[in-house]
C-alpha cells in the first residue's frame, strides 16, 4: 500500500495527522532538524507521540537533516541511540556521519536518505541502496515518469513530496540564506531569501525588467494525479511549520483521494487553508514560467469577487462565493493588501447579516476602489470543522473477547486486539445467579463502552452459566484488557542493535599546499593553463543533480552522490562543495567510496575546519586528502528554474548577463545549457590573505564564474604569491569582497 506521510511540528498537529489518516507521521526535535523554527518535540512528547502514533499503527520518522559540526557529532550520536530506544521507526538524514552511525548499529530504527543529499537519479538511489538505506527521499525536481524508472530500476522504497511549499533551489544546494544572514538552510534556519523581492537587471543594456517575487515558487499540489502516485511508496507532505487545521485539510483530502473518495469539491478546499497558488510541480512538468508566483510570497487563499461600488467608507462586494461574518479576507488595492476579519457584514438596508452569497456591504476605514479584488484567506465554519477533527479516531481497531463465568470460580477473559493476546482474570469470585444470570447481551453493553479508547467490540463468546458478574467488575476488566493490550503493543517494538567493527584506517600523506581552479569558459581555462595551474575543472566537471553521465578521462570534479556511484569504478575523482562535508566521518565515508580529495563546505569557519581535521587525524592515526575554496563568487543557490524564462529572455538570455537585485546587494545569474541556473553572490570571496594562517588543506581552489581573462590572471598571480610568500600586501577589498564564513560561526 502506498504511505501517506504528514508532516507534525507538535503534538496538536500530530493528532490532527493521524485523526486525519496518514499512514506515518515525520517531526523533529530541538536540534539537528531542518525546521529549526518550527515548535518541535522534546523527549517528553516525543515519546508521548512515538506511543500515540504505535498504538494506531502510524509510523513515526524524526529528521534529523541538517548538517552536522565535528563539535557536535557525539551529540548526534547520543540523541541517535535515544531515538533508537524511544522506538522510532526511521531517521531522516542529510549527513553521511548520522548516516553512517545509523546504518552500522542499529538493527530496527531505519535509515532514510532526505531530500537533502539531492539525489534524483537511479545511480543516487542505487549507492545509497548498497550503503545500507531503507529508503531514498528523492529531490523535488525529479519527474514522475523518471522516478518510476528508478523505481524499476533500484529496489529500495522511494519517497517523494506531492504538496507543500517548494524550495526553489535544489534542497541542501542554497546557501544564501547563510551567507546573507549567517542563518544556514542546511542547519534548518532558514531566513526564506527566496520569499523575497527581487529586481531583475539586464547588466548588459543596464536596463531592468521590473521587481517582483521572481524567486518565490508556488506551493505543490498533485492531487488531480493520484493514480500515478499510487505506484510511488511514500507520498509526502510538507509542512512542519505549518498550523494544525492545514495539517488535517491536507492530509484528509489526500486520504480520499488515495480512498477514491475524492470530490471536486473537495479538492477546491485544498485552498481554504494557506496556499501560494498551486502548482504541479517538475513532477508532472510543470511549465518553468508557472512554477513561481512572482505576485506574492504568502498565503494568496482564493478568489470570492470585486468591490463593485464606493459609497464613502462603504464598500459593495460582488460575490462569485460565499462571505460568512468572521471571515477573514484581503483585498488587493494597488498592489497592496488590506486584510481584515469580518466582524460585521451587511445587506444593502444597511441591516447586519450572517451571510451574503451574491452581494453585501463592509465598512472599511482603508481607501479601496472599484475593481479591486477580494480573496477569502480564511474561512470561519470550515475552519471550525477542521478543529472538530483534530482529535477524533480515524479507525477503530477489533476487540476480540471470550468470557469464561462459572459460579464459585474467578471471571477469566481472553481478549485479542491490536495482533496481541491478553488474559484477564478477577480477583474476585462469581457467585450462583439467583434470579438474573448475566447475558451475553450485558456483557457487550459493558464492553461496548470504549469511546476514549481506539477499540471497537467485535466478537464475543459467552456461554451462560447462571453467574452473575458485577457490571462494575465487566467495567474494571475492560480497562485493564485494554491497557494490557495497548502494553502489549507498545512493548513489542525491536530495538535491536549491532556489534560494531572498528573501521579501517584511511590517511593521506602531506603535501605541499598547490592551488586548482575551476572555470565556466574557455577563456577562463586557456588563462589558468598559462598561469600554470596543473589541476582545472572544466569538462571534467560532473554537477550535482546533473543526471547526464558520458563517458570522460581522467580525473573527476564530483558535485553529486549519483555521479559518485558512476564513476568510482571508472575515475579518480574529487568531491565537490555541494555535498556540503562538514566532519571527519563525512571524509572518511567519502574516501571510502574512492574520493582522493574532499571538497569543503562554504559553511565551515576557521576553527571548525581545524575541529575537523584534529578529530580526522585522531580517528585514522593520519591526514585527510581536502580541498578548500578561497576565491571566487559563491554559488548561492542552483535552481532548474529560470529567472529568465519567466521575464520572457529565452531567446537572448545566452548573448546578455543578467542579475537580481534587492536591498542586501547584487546576485548575478550564471545560465547553463540546460536551462538549469546558478545565483551568485554579488561580493567575491576573498581568503587569499588567509592563506598562510590555514593549515592541512592539500589544494586551494580559486573558483571563477564570471570573471574576464585577464581578471583570472591576475587573482591567480595574487593567489600564486600568497601561498609562495611573495607578495606580502593585502590583496582583500572591503568594497567588493568578503570572508563568507571564515571568520563567522553560522547557525
Amino acid at each position: 500500500m502506498t504511505e501517506l506521510l504528514a508532516p507534525a511540528g507538535n503534538m496538536e498537529a500530530l493528532k490532527a495527522a493521524i485523526s486525519n489518516g496518514c499512514d506515518a507521521v515525520y517531526l523533529g526535535m530541538q536540534k539537528f532538524g531542518a525546521r529549526a523554527y518550527s515548535s518541535n518535540f522534546d523527549w517528553e512528547s516525543l515519546k508521548e507521540a512515538v506511543a500515540y502514533a504505535h498504538l494506531r499503527s502510524v509510523k513515526i520518522y524524526v529528521a534529523m537533516n541538517t548538517v552536522v559540526f565535528e563539535n557536535e557529532v557525539e551529540e548526534m550520536k547520543e540523541q541517535i541511540r535515544e531515538l533508537n530506544e524511544i522506538g522510532v521507526d526511521a531517521i531522516i538524514v542529510q549527513d553521511l556521519a548520522a548516516f553512517d552511525y545509523i546504518v552500522k548499529n542499529f538493527v530496527d530504527m531505519e535509515a532514510h536518505c532526505s531530500t537533502q543529499m539531492g539525489i534524483d537519479d537511479v545511480d543516487g538511489t542505487l549507492l545509497f541502496q548498497g550503503l545500507g538505506a531503507k529508503r531514498v527521499v528523492l529531490s523535488r525536481e525529479v519527474e514522475m515518469r523518471k522516478v518510476k524508472e528508478i523505481k524499476r530500476s533500484a529496489e529500495i522504497p522511494l519517497e517523494i513530496f506531492v504538496h507543500g511549499a517548494l524550495c526553489v533551489s535544489y534542497s541542501g544546494n542554497c546557501l544564501m540564506s547563510g551567507l546573507i544572514g549567517y542563518r544556514c538552510a542546511n542547519r534548518g534556519r532558514c531566513v526564506g531569501s527566496c520569499r523575497k523581492a527581487y529586481e531583475l537587471m539586464d547588466k548588459t543594456t543596464d536596463t531592468s525588467l521590473g521587481e517582483s517575487y521572481i524567486l518565490s515558487t508556488k506551493d505543490l499540489n498533485t492531487i488531480d494525479y493520484i493514480e500515478d502516485l499510487k505506484e510511488i511508496d511514500s507520498l509526502k507532505i510538507e509542512g512542519r511549520m505549518k498550523v494544525p487545521t492545514y495539517v488535517a485539510n491536507v492530509v484528509s483530502k489526500y486520504r480520499m483521494a488515495l480512498d477514491h473518495k475524492i470530490t471536486e469539491e473537495e479538492k477546491e478546499n485544498l485552498k481554504k487553508t494557506f496556499n501560494r497558488t498551486f502548482t504541479k510541480g517538475y513532477l508532472f512538468r510543470e511549465d518553468k514560467r508557472e512554477i513561481t508566483n512572482t505576485a506574492r510570497p504568502n498565503n494568496f487563499g482564493y478568489a470570492i469577487g470585486t468591490i463593485s461600488k464606493v459609497v464613502k467608507d462603504t464598500y459593495e462586494l460582488t460575490l462569485t462565493r460565499t462571505l460568512n461574518q468572521n471571515d477573514t479576507i484581503r483585498i488587493s488595492h494597488n498592489r497592496e493588501d488590506v486584510n481584515l476579519t469580518v466582524v460585521k457584514l451587511y445587506d444593502k438596508d444597511g441591516e447586519l447579516i450572517n451571510k451574503a452569497d451574491h452581494v453585501c456591504y463592509i465598512k472599511v476605514k482603508e481607501k479601496l476602489s472599484v475593481g479591486d479584488q477580494v480573496y477569502k484567506t480564511k474561512d470561519y465554519f470550515y475552519n471550525k470543522e477542521l478543529e472538530a477533527s483534530l482529535e477524533k479516531e480515524f479507525k477503530r481497531f477489533s476487540l476480540d473477547i471470550s468470557v469464561y463465568a462459572s459460579p464459585d470460580s474467578k471471571l477469566r477473559i481472553d481478549a485479542e486486539g491490536l495482533g496481541h493476546h491478553y488474559s484477564y482474570e478477577s480477583e474476585e469470585i462469581l457467585s450462583e445467579a439467583i434470579n438474573n444470570p448475566t447475558t451475553k447481551d450485558q456483557v457487550i453493553k459493558q464492553f461496548s463502552r470504549l469511546n476514549d479508547t481506539i477499540f471497537e467490540l467485535n466478537h464475543v463468546d459467552f456461554e451462560e452459566c447462571n453467574a452473575f458478574i458485577p457490571a462494575k467488575l465487566l467495567n474494571a476488566a475492560r480497562r485493564v484488557i485494554v491497557l494490557g493490550l495497548y502494553d502489549l503493543k507498545l512493548n513489542s517494538q525491536k530495538k535491536r542493535t549491532k556489534t560494531l567493527k572498528p573501521d579501517e584506517q584511511i590517511s593521506f600523506a602531506p603535501v605541499k599546499p598547490y592551488l586548482t581552479a575551476s572555470v565556466t569558459t574557455k577563456e577562463q581555462y586557456d588563462a589558468c593553463v598559462s598561469g600554470g595551474i596543473k589541476e582545472i575543472y572544466f569538462d571534467n566537471v560532473v554537477r550535482r543533480n546533473q543526471n547526464r553521465y558520458k563517458d570522460k578521462v581522467g580525473q573527476l570534479l564530483i558535485g553529486g552522490y549519483g555521479g559518485i556511484y558512476h564513476y568510482k569504478g571508472t575515475n579518480p575523482f574529487v568531491t565537490d562543495y555541494s555535498l556540503n562535508v562538514v566532519n571527519a566521518a563525512t571524509c572518511y565515508e567519502l574516501y571510502k567510496l574512492g574520493a582522493k580529495r574532499v571538497t569543503l563546505s562554504y559553511e565551515l569557519n576557521k576553527s571548525q575546519i581545524e575541529d575537523l581535521m584534529n578529530a580526522y587525524y585522531e580517528q585514522n592515526d593520519g591526514f585527510p586528502a581536502l580541498e578548500m575554496i578561497v576565491y571566487g563568487r559563491t554559488p548561492l543557490m542552483f535552481t532548474k528554474y529560470c529567472p529568465m524564462k519567466k521575464m520572457n529572455q529565452c531567446s537572448i538570455c545566452k548573448t546578455r548577463s543578467y542579475e537580481l537585485k534587492n536591498e542586501h546587494g547584487t546576485f548575478p545569474i550564471l545560465s547553463h545549457e540546460d536551462c538549469t541556473a546558478t545565483l551568485l553572490n554579488g561580493k567575491t570571496l576573498n581568503l587569499l590573505d588567509e592563506l598562510h594562517t590555514i593549515k592541512g588543506i592539500e589544494a586551494f581552489r580559486l573558483n571563477f564564474t564570471i570573471e574576464s581573462k585577464e581578471q583570472v590572471m591576475k587573482v591567480i598571480q595574487m593567489a600564486s604569491g600568497k601561498l609562495n610568500g611573495s607578495m606580502n600586501h593585502a590583496v582583500f577589498d572591503q568594497e567588493t569582497d568578503t570572508r563568507g564564513h571564515f571568520n563567522k560561526e553560522i547557525v
